[in-house]
């Protein structure tokens, strides 16, 4: 079978489920237990066409794959399986769209839209969307998204490349190019699709703009005119941004979700090291991501556990979104008899284990620890002064 056929092919299996005996399945399949799956599908095919109950089946399996980035709403909505890897969590859709539309726009272009899940967002905050994508399955799962959520007025849904796209009455776009090929990730920008630089050009062009990268990239790798914004939810990084238009040329940013915190950076050198004080404060890793851990120490009055760690300390107990507090009890040059006999001394059979700049991994720890007892307690493996470090503890009430 050619590509071509193969993609009509999978286009018609799928547009079957938005028949009234698709739907009708899929609705029977809302609440299915995967481990039955066998069971249930020689049971449906008694009644239904094979080739419908197999795409009910995979289709179900997606729902309930995509409640952890769709909640609730996953069960109303179609997916592929790309789609479900790479589809904006709602919560950060929501979030930009919001952004967009308190900028003024009207009108924007979703470029590589995906299964929908931005274009839904922007929707939902009154803007019109042009949806284009190159994929004609995943432009008929978009088309079956806005439908089902009654956005069809507002979002059209163009199977076309986006570099042929024409953006004239549209005054902004946004795009999320590919960062996976077919040896996995892709972690150099120029090799996203549509390039990191082709992606630039056109949002720089617009009135505003907004260009979705993966959250590791170099800063050196962010052009000047944008400004850069990573986003967190539940403690979670999930992705960061490049805004344009946005008269903010060369801020970072980090913004905590589901709270909206929003830091920016202030362009601070890195704060000193110094001793370990009675508190610890374990940075956002979107704060960490944004290079913004020094803005956070002046907000704390707190100091670098180690010059190249991103552990803070601090003598007083400050409240802040950006970091999560600890009271340390112990600090102790790393030894593993030590830490063993700490913890059986106060019956602590509960760890926490935390680590960064430590080469043991929190499960080989935990391994060699083996604890026991009613207790618990927060284990930090670092360094301090470049030296293999233990500090444990427990979090800081929640008035603190």
């Amino acid at each position: 079978m050619t590509r071509v056929a193969a993609s009509h092919s999978s286009v018609e299996t799928f547009r079957t489920l938005l028949t009234e005996p698709g739907r009708q399945l899929l609705s029977e399949l809302r609440e299915h237990d995967p481990a039955q799956e066998l069971t249930l599908a020689t049971r449906l095919r008694r009644d239904h066409p094979a080739e419908l109950v197999s795409a009910a089946l995979g289709q179900a399996r997606l729902r309930q794959r995509a409640a952890a980035k769709f909640g609730s709403r996953a069960a109303r909505m179609y997916f592929t399986p790309d789609g479900v890897e790479q589809a904006t969590r709602r919560s950060v859709a929501d979030r930009r769209a919001r952004r967009f539309a308190k900028l003024g726009v009207g009108r924007i272009a979703d470029l590589c839209c995906g299964i929908g899940g931005d274009a839904l967002a922007l929707a939902e905050a009154g803007i019109a969307v042009l949806a284009v994508d190159r994929s004609p399955l995943t432009c008929a799962v978009a088309e079956a998204n806005a439908a089902a959520f009654g956005l069809a007025d507002l979002i059209e849904v163009r199977c076309a490349e986006v570099g042929d796209t024409d953006l004239s009455g549209h005054d902004a776009v946004f795009i999320d190019p590919a960062r996976r090929g077919g040896r996995g990730r892709v972690f150099d920008p120029e090799a996203y699709s549509p390039p990191l630089s082709w992606a630039v050009d056109v949002a720089d062009r617009m009135s505003h703009g907004a260009v979705k990268i993966a959250p590791g990239i170099p800063h050196e790798a962010i052009p000047e005119e944008a400004e850069a914004e990573w986003i967190s939810d539940a403690g979670d990084v999930k992705e960061a941004v490049l805004w344009f238009g946005t008269g903010a040329a060369g801020l970072r940013r980090a913004t905590l979700l589901p709270g909206g915190h929003s830091l920016a950076g202030a362009g601070l050198p890195d704060p000193p090291a110094g001793p370990v004080g009675r508190w610890l404060y374990e940075p956002d890793g979107a704060v960490i991501r944004a290079h913004l851990v020094a803005d956070v120490a002046q907000q704390l009055d707190a100091r670098l556990l180690d010059p190249t760690i991103a552990y803070l300390t601090a003598d007083e107990l400050r409240s802040t979104p950006y970091a999560t507090a600890y009271e340390i009890t112990d600090a102790l040059p790393f030894g593993l008899k030590r830490l063993r006999a700490l913890l059986r001394e106060r019956e602590t059979g509960t760890v926490t284990i935390k680590k960064r700049g430590f080469a043991m991994t929190p499960e080989e720890l935990r391994r060699k620890l083996r604890p026991s007892g009613p207790n618990s307690a927060t284990v930090f493996l670092t360094r301090i002064a470049g030296s293999p470090a233990m500090l444990l503890g427990h979090p800081a009430p929640a008035d603190g």
